[in-house]
């Protein structure tokens, strides 16, 4: 009996670390969402024209409420479009690892490890957590996670170890807060006392402009009461086999003391000013640049019914005339507002996106020729190599994952520290430079399967290549020779 009263103060121990636990990650998950949900709505446009003008305004209201010329997504896809994985390798082997591939095939990791990237890049970084799959004990479950509503603490000694995570979400069916701590030892799942859902008018309100971002959690996290939620045939705490926290951050751009930046917040200042200046453009384009006209030695009409001042009735056309009587009369136009100043103030801004990102002029087409051949691969160098730094960062997070996935199904190679991301070539070339460059590299006899891996083919296809070679080569040998058809002369009859 003693020996259960323990264990019951135990769980009820480590019940309360875990709601500490969850306490204070929710109040930085809550901090946190302040800054990511500007990201978020600068990728998709979301713009809020901090620098229209008065006279904006008043001449088009709420016409251009959604109006953005938007830089930002394309500064992060040109970066995400080049980080492909395509393999690990364990140690000094030669091949890729079958059963890691394995294991990131049953999990989609194909699509979603582009969204994980995706998502770094716009909030700074994303997760993926790791759990033994509850329908194929031999596959485990990896998913990617949105830094919105998972948060890590790590050991201030050594900030590779996760002390605790949390994962926190909106339940729509119970309108309650659903939050999983994972510790070491467990996991404990809790949900919020009360419903912090909104009545659905209130929702579409609040987010009648956030499409297509994610519909915003109506409530502060901070002050949330929290209980223990249970699920059916389910024990609680569930047990953690693994003995760590199985929640791994994809950080980018990581620093000693800044946990990952964004592509975007730099963007955003000089966005903001594109969108004015395009603001003020279009405010030149309905007021000045349609030529005005002036008439002089006129004497106005009056209306007859107000005794005001009536403007003539002049209607210009190609068939048509301004004829008066007064011989002092005199016509003529303003000169129509230049808007190729703006234009120019525009390209300049974007330049400075450009430069400031190292994201290739042409990508954002400007002004000038359009680049080819060796022009094009001196002007992605900087993003090339920018690329390259956010495959060391992000690949450290597939490694530590795929080392997990293999705790899970009991493979030694999980505290292996030797395993390593294949990636997909980021620099651009021209398939006759691609294979020229190659020719010379197999004039220098460097092996075939290095070749191959240059040219830029998977593991996958690599693999299938040694496969075509070894079965041409077996039916090569093994194949009987085919018999000539009637009698040759000088031959020997069957059987001499």
């Amino acid at each position: 009996m003693a020996l259960a009263l323990d264990g019951i103060t135990t769980i009820s121990q480590d019940a309360q670390v875990a709601e500490t636990w969850l306490t204070t990650l929710s109040a930085k998950l809550a901090v946190r969402r302040q800054e990511i949900s500007v990201y978020e709505d600068y990728y998709f446009g979301k713009h809020k024209l901090a620098f229209a003008s008065e006279k904006f305004l008043e001449a088009f209201g709420g016409r251009f409420r959604q109006f953005a010329d938007n830089w930002c997504d394309l500064v992060v896809d040109a970066v995400e479009e080049r980080l492909n994985v395509e393999g690990f390798r364990f140690g000094g082997s030669l091949d890729s690892d079958d059963v890691a591939w394995g294991i990131w095939q049953a999990n989609n990791l194909d699509l979603d490890s582009q969204i994980a990237h995706t998502e770094a890049l716009i909030a700074k970084m994303a997760y993926t957590i790791v759990w033994p799959s509850q329908t194929d004990p031999d596959t485990p479950c990896i998913t990617v996670e949105h830094p919105l509503e998972v948060i890590t603490a790590h050991d201030p000694g050594n900030r590779r170890v996760q002390l605790a995570g949390i994962k926190q979400w909106l339940d729509e069916a119970t309108g309650k807060l659903f939050a999983t701590v994972y510790l070491p030892c467990g996991l404990y799942k809790f949900q919020s006392q009360d419903r912090v859902l909104k009545s659905t008018e209130q929702i579409i309100q609040d987010n009648s402009l956030s499409w297509p971002a994610p519909v915003k959690v109506p409530t502060d996290m901070i002050g949330v009461k929290w209980e223990p939620r249970y699920v059916p045939d389910e024990v609680w705490p569930l047990p953690n086999p693994l003995g760590v926290v199985p929640i791994t951050p994809l950080v980018n751009r990581p620093r000693m003391l800044i946990h990952g930046d964004s592509e975007i917040r730099r963007v955003i200042p000089v966005q903001d000013a594109v969108n004015k200046e395009i603001a003020d453009m279009i405010v030149a384009s309905e007021f000045a640049a349609y030529p005005q006209r002036w008439a002089t030695g006129l004497e106005p009409e009056k209306d007859p019914e107000t005794g005001e001042d009536r403007p003539p009735d002049w209607k210009p056309g190609v068939d048509r005339f301004f004829m008066v009587s007064a011989e002092a009369a005199k016509f003529g136009q303003f000169a129509s507002a230049d808007l190729g100043n703006y234009v120019k103030v525009i390209e300049t801004l974007i330049q400075h996106i450009a430069s400031q990102t190292r994201t290739p002029p042409h990508y954002f087409y400007l002004s000038g020729q359009f680049p080819s051949g060796e022009s094009i691969k001196s002007a992605e160098t900087g993003l090339v190599a920018k690329t390259r730094r956010r495959m060391r960062g992000f690949g450290e997070g597939w490694e530590a994952t795929i080392r997990l996935a293999l705790k899970v199904v009991g493979d030694d190679r999980a505290d292996d520290p030797t395993c390593e991301t294949i990636w997909g070539d980021p620099e651009s070339r021209t398939e006759s430079e691609h294979v020229d460059a190659t020719l010379k590299k197999q004039a220098l006899n460097v092996p075939d399967e290095q070749l191959w891996e240059d040219l830029g083919y998977t593991p996958t296809q690599i693999s299938r290549f040694r496969a075509m070679r070894a079965r041409a080569a077996f039916e090569g040998i093994v194949d009987p020779p085919v018999e000539p058809q009637g009698p040759t002369a000088g031959s020997e009859p069957p059987g001499a």
